[in-house]
């Protein structure tokens, strides 16, 4: 039979309040404490806690403090040249993964965790986790909840407050709550940053 630690990585139900569990979650949260106590000069010792404190860390990674995290980012695997502004929330009872160069505006929340909907289930405090992954080049707007067992592909766009409950696919745009797409990225991007404000690449 597994453990509960186990469960909580094989998309099973579980109890949280485990006493391993416990154990190794606190440990995972002194960790993100120093990082958020530290102060906006600290850049190279946010850097090395970054490193202790996430599964994975590519080069030129940046989150905002503060961070909030389940596990302390325990389970957070980010790419290369990933930002995330202010209060990026990870409910990280599992594995998120996060592709290069993606966006992260503030007050974002990815949760992998979830609870059963049938009442006797949760008065018993059960819990289930399932991944989410965030393609390659995406932004995720302001405010924007991405739910457990989500994929966002590559070069995305998560308008800012959706509530993204279903997979999403590669190049589009999608808004909303729920969040459903949009448009495809299209050659109007290619001309227009914002509205009707031109790109100037003679001056990028």
């Amino acid at each position: 039979m597994s453990s509960m630690k186990e469960k909580m990585h094989d998309e099973k139900l579980y109890l949280p309040g485990d006493e391993e569990i416990m154990k190794f979650q606190s440990e995972c949260l002194e960790k993100l404490y120093d990082y958020n106590a530290t102060r906006p000069l600290e850049i190279e010792k946010r850097q090395k806690l970054l490193k202790e404190m996430l599964a994975e860390v590519g080069e030129n990674c940046y989150i905002e403090p503060p961070f909030h995290s389940n596990f302390g980012g325990r389970h957070v695997h980010l790419g290369k040249n990933v930002y995330a502004n202010f209060n990026f929330t990870c409910v990280d009872d599992t594995h998120i993964y996060i592709g290069d160069y993606t966006m992260i505006g503030p007050n974002v929340t990815v949760a992998s965790a979830g609870h059963p909907i049938l009442p006797e289930l949760r008065e018993k405090a059960y819990q289930y986790n399932i991944p989410v992954r965030i393609g390659s080049n995406c932004w995720i707007g302001a405010g924007a909840v991405i739910l457990p067992g989500v994929n966002i592909g590559d070069n995305s766009v998560i308008g800012a407050g959706s509530v993204v409950t279903k997979n999403i696919p590669s190049n589009v745009v999608a808004v909303g709550n729920p969040c459903r797409v949009m448009r495809k990225i299209n050659e109007h991007d290619r001309e227009y940053y914002f509205k009707d404000k031109k790109i100037d690449f003679r001056d990028l």
